[in-house]
């Protein structure tokens, strides 16, 4: 578990990192990567969430 939650708040501060970068420097190409990390980051930790999830379900039933 420790595993998803580093690589979450990995991803979380590279997308800040682009974002940052494109205020500095006015670059779509910034801002692109950012939105796309960004949208990785989700999918990771909806993945997360899932496994979560799945180990409740797994003791209840």
């Amino acid at each position: 578990m420790l595993v998803f939650r580093t690589l979450v708040f990995l991803l979380m501060v590279a997308g800040l990192l682009s974002f940052a970068v494109y205020l500095a420097t006015g670059e779509a190409r910034w801002r692109r990567l950012g939105l796309l990390i960004v949208r990785w980051t989700v999918i990771a930790a909806l993945g997360f969430f899932a496994v979560l999830l799945l180990e409740r379900l797994a003791l209840v039933l």
